[in-house]
């Protein structure tokens, strides 16, 4: 059904920019825009429905590029203690920490970890969040990894939602393999991968590389295994320690290398000429009570697209409002509305590798977008909580909110 969507203002963030168009009209068909421009330039069109906006600010629909969505059990008792004085070895030592959470995955059901994501995936969305990426790396086994990346897969059938199944099996050492990192990495680049990327479960890989993780080496070999298995990579890089991780994703063409906070300049000239997304996660900047600053002004000078996203997890960014983390980047890392605005469409589009067809308002590109009843884009980061007044749009078809 071809429809018209009229009396709008749009920020199209073509090219990252807020590129905006007064009195706007869009055309939307299959699921694709189909024509966006100033209204007054609108040629006679055949809509079988025309839609009223109320001049409302149209962006793109936002893109969260960075959660684990899919997890079993609660840390906040965790949380609780930290703020009692318990550190986190201590934590750890009871038992908890990722620990907790991986107990927690493996004893849930699929149908269970289901109903828990579905609420947090569906606070999401109330942002006005049309795609997002969800990892695994809670599993740590085959069997909880396949269960985790289907319930990934089930998320996207059953809303109306994109969704990108990213397989982080390398997150941490589960506790069968203790002192075997390298066996495990092995399990994983021999056994776990080939199988579920046969399945149709992974659209991307990821690793951890930090000294509590996994070394730059380990992660070399996981990347190694992607590529022969056509499948592109991601990482968790620089966010406790300088191990150059960036610089390594940067050489295999990595969509994103996130976190950052201690990256340096030499890296930032990798990701700029690979064309690899830097994503910010402020939200467990936050949460963790971090000092280390993002190298802002490298990423900037060097030309690195900046994404933004919620890292949405139990233990380090339990994080349920993208809007939220649009404020965070602002007031913390000092971004502008405009650079976190195109955080969390044009660049957090590209850091899925949906960069030519999701992100911006343009011919050709899917027809997902939000009418906000804002005054001006910069409401988006402005505004702390609340669900503000919106229409959202999914492939040419508006959806509750």
């Amino acid at each position: 059904m071809r429809t018209l969507w009229q009396h709008c203002h749009a920020a199209t963030m073509v090219d990252g920019r807020y590129a905006i168009i007064e009195d706007a009209a869009i055309v939307t068909c299959a699921g694709l825009i189909e024509w966006i421009g100033p209204r007054s330039e609108l040629r006679p069109v055949e809509a079988e429905r025309t839609v009223d906006l109320g001049y409302a600010w149209v962006t793109p629909g936002l893109i969260d590029c960075h959660t684990h969505a899919v997890f079993g059990g609660n840390r906040s008792g965790e949380f609780e203690q930290r703020l009692q004085g318990v550190s986190y070895a201590e934590i750890a030592a009871q038992g908890g920490g990722i620990a907790s959470t991986v107990r927690a995955t493996r004893a849930a059901s699929e149908d269970e970890l289901f109903a828990s994501a579905r609420q947090r995936v569906q606070a999401l969305m109330r942002d006005g969040v049309t795609t997002l990426e969800v990892k695994s790396g809670y599993g740590l086994d085959l069997a909880n990894e396949r269960k985790m990346l289907r319930v990934a897969r089930r998320l996207a059938d059953e809303l109306p939602l994109s969704v990108r199944a990213t397989c982080l099996a390398a997150h941490a050492l589960p506790p069968e393999y203790a002192g075997r990192a390298d066996d495990y990495i092995t399990h994983i680049c021999d056994e776990m991968l080939p199988a579920l990327a046969a399945e149709g479960l992974v659209d991307a890989v990821d690793a951890f590389c930090e000294h509590l993780a996994f070394s730059p080496a380990q992660v070399e070999r996981v990347f190694i295994k992607a590529h022969e298995l056509g499948l592109p990579v991601k990482l968790h890089a620089e966010q406790l320690s300088s191990l150059h991780g960036s610089s390594l994703a940067a050489r295999y063409q990595a969509l994103s290398a996130d976190h950052l906070e201690f990256m340096t300049e030499e890296d930032a000239i990798a990701m700029a000429a690979a064309g690899t997304v830097a994503v910010l996660l402020p939200g467990a900047f936050y949460f963790l009570r971090e000092t280390e600053l993002p190298p802002m002004e490298a990423l900037r000078r060097h030309g690195v697209n900046i994404a933004l996203a919620s890292d949405l997890n139990p233990g380090t960014s339990p994080g349920l409002s993208l809007r939220l983390m649009l404020n965070m980047g602002c007031t913390l890392f000092r971004m502008t509305p405009e650079e976190a605005l195109a955080g969390v469409t044009t660049h957090a589009a590209t850091a899925l590798g949906l960069g030519d067809s999701h992100g911006s308002l343009e011919a050709g590109k899917v027809a997902d977008f939000v009418a906000w009843h804002i005054e001006r884009p910069a409401d988006l980061a402005y505004w702390l909580g609340g669900d503000l007044p919106k229409r959202v749009v999914r492939r040419g078809h508006e959806i509750s909110n």
